[in-house]
């Protein structure tokens, strides 16, 4: 799965949250100042070309949905953020993970709490 640059990762933010979307939903979907057609066309276009979305075509108009879920997106860049800079060990990154990102206490007993629900998964 390739990525996405950045502008291309907040419109399909817009598109998975829409799920399905014509040109103008999507436009109306970005703060303002609100960016040119074109420039939201091309970047669909690309996104197309990558495989991240397709459409169906009503007349003279396109309705652009996801082919990618944001889950699977997001998964494999985690996975790849470990593996690249974590020598592939999760354990290092929850440690920087909790460690450098000024989690609350509150934040952390959630984050425990997830993880010993997931060990609870792994013991059936």
């Amino acid at each position: 799965m390739t990525q996405l640059s950045n502008a291309e990762e907040q419109l399909m933010e817009y598109l998975w949250k829409l799920e399905k979307a014509f040109m103008k939903d999507l436009l109306e979907a970005y703060p303002e100042p609100k960016p040119a057609t074109t420039t939201v066309a091309t970047l669909l276009k690309r996104m197309i070309d990558k495989k991240f979305v397709a459409y169906n075509e009503f007349g003279n108009s396109r309705e652009y949905y996801p082919l990618v879920k944001k889950t699977d997106y997001f998964s494999k860049h985690v996975k790849g953020l470990i593996s690249n800079f974590f020598n592939n060990s999760a354990s290092q990154f929850a440690s920087f993970f909790t460690t450098e990102t000024n989690l609350s206490a509150s934040e952390l007993e959630d984050l425990k709490k997830i993880i010993d629900s997931e060990i609870q998964k792994k013991k059936k």
